[in-house]
């Protein structure tokens, strides 16, 4: 992508400023990695004390379609340990799943102690996807309204540390992310039929989400609102608001000093020609490693 000249990002910060707009600096890339990567050492801290306290946590991550939440978690997984720290992300439900009371197929991917689970996506499907799209009746909206909060209510009450981002994401910086989507062939399947549907009905959606933060922002697990229309600056933000969230410590064990390896006592290994190997488009290998 060829760099934008001086002028030509003057001129789009007039554009900006006279449509009553502020184009902000974007972070630069070094700095990015270099604030992203300090981060991610400190997720690390973070995921030992959650599991050597035995803690249990959840973080849920909502937004409209491109608002970054699929890249924010993965940077915050980037570095942790998958046993400890998993990533929830359901498809649409069974047909069984459709007849169990609603919170029921959330429940089983909730955290034992020492774990955090991190929802792309969770049982707010209902308060935006399903009550934009028609896939719920009036009354298992209003019912989800009023046993949502008591739901979480319960889950902090149990000693569960819920955490819920909101990633905000205007009309013109969604619609270029769809219009990228498009023109790239390998983030095209984000684009579903859902997603298309969902940006045709902004308003309607706009409607739900603030429907949803009037019941459902509450004193015991309130919505964190991340700006989302600068990724890089989301990312960090988030993460670091996260880290903010659980006070920790540094867990670090001691430098590893690794013993001795077995000695070599006569054993004969088999021929490598008696393994099959993947075929050696790239590189050679003569080394005749393990």
């Amino acid at each position: 992508m060829a760099k934008k000249s001086k002028k030509t990002e003057k001129s789009e910060a007039k554009e900006a400023a006279s449509k009553g707009k502020v184009k902000r600096a974007k972070i630069k890339n070094k700095v990015y990695e270099a604030e992203l990567a300090k981060m991610q050492v400190e997720l690390v801290k973070l995921q030992e004390w959650i599991k050597s306290k035995g803690l249990k946590v959840v973080v849920i991550f909502e937004g409209r379609d491109t608002a970054g939440k699929g890249g924010t978690i993965k940077r915050i997984t980037e570095r942790l340990n998958p046993r400890v720290v998993r990533i929830v992300a359901l498809g649409v439900p069974t047909e069984r799943e459709t007849t169990q009371w609603y919170f029921q197929r959330y429940v089983p991917y909730l955290p034992a102690a020492g774990e955090m689970v991190l929802f792309d996506r969770s049982w707010y499907n209902r308060a935006l996807v399903e009550r934009v799209m028609g896939f719920c009746t009036e009354e298992e909206y209003r019912e989800f309204m009023r046993s949502c909060p008591e739901f979480e209510r319960m889950l902090v009450r149990s000693g569960i540390i819920l955490i819920k981002y909101w990633l905000s994401v205007s009309d013109e910086e969604q619609e270029r992310r769809f219009q990228a989507r498009i023109h790239d062939q390998v983030r095209r399947w984000k684009l579903s039929p859902m997603d298309l549907e969902a940006r045709a009905r902004w308003v309607e959606y706009s409607k739900a989400k603030d429907e949803m933060f009037k019941y459902t922002d509450i004193k015991q697990a309130p919505w964190y609102v991340v700006d989302a229309d600068i990724k890089k600056h989301a990312r960090l933000n988030l993460i670091n608001h996260l880290l903010s969230m659980i006070p920790y410590e540094d867990l670090t064990p001691e430098p590893i000093k690794l013993p001795p390896r077995q000695a070599d006592i006569g054993y004969v290994r088999p021929p490598f020609t008696d393994q099959t190997f993947v075929p050696e488009v790239y590189g050679d290998n003569t080394t005749g490693k393990e």
